[in-house]
């Protein structure tokens, strides 16, 4: 199984205006990341690497929490996002980690308001931390 493209970092805010405006002003300057995607009112925003790969999501916490629950999203953190290339691999992968000793938090389901045509899995590895699995 390989994956399109490396895992990039996936922080939960809870004060997302304040962390996009930050992010955005310093992003460009010290990494050469740009805007992809998002703004700073839509909850989620990323940044991309001269390559056109993600390098930095925000995401607010509590949408993340309202999707998993209070209980499965770790407080103050993030999560490693990892793109397979379909909806077979995304099953394999998240076999894969539960066989690694990850707990499946949410199992894979399409997730439309996330983005269109997204299909999505969360897994906590061993030491708690929040590893979504996805494909478009």
């Amino acid at each position: 199984m390989e994956p399109l493209e490396p895992p990039y970092p996936r922080l939960l805010v809870d004060r997302y205006e304040d962390a996009f405006r930050f992010y955005d002003a310093v992003l460009p300057g010290l990494t050469g990341c740009a805007l992809a995607r998002g703004n700073a009112s839509s909850g989620y925003a990323s940044w991309d690497a001269a390559d056109g790969r993600t390098a930095l999501a925000l995401f607010t916490r509590s949408a993340m929490v309202a999707s998993l629950g209070e209980d499965v999203v770790p407080r103050g953190g993030g999560s490693l996002v990892i793109h397979v290339a379909s909806r077979d691999a995304l099953d394999s992968a998240v076999a894969l980690c539960a066989q690694a000793g990850g707990v499946v938090a949410a199992p894979a389901r399409d997730m439309p308001e996330w983005g269109p045509g997204l299909r999505a899995a969360h897994v906590l590895d061993p030491d708690g931390n929040l590893v979504e699995l996805q494909t478009y």
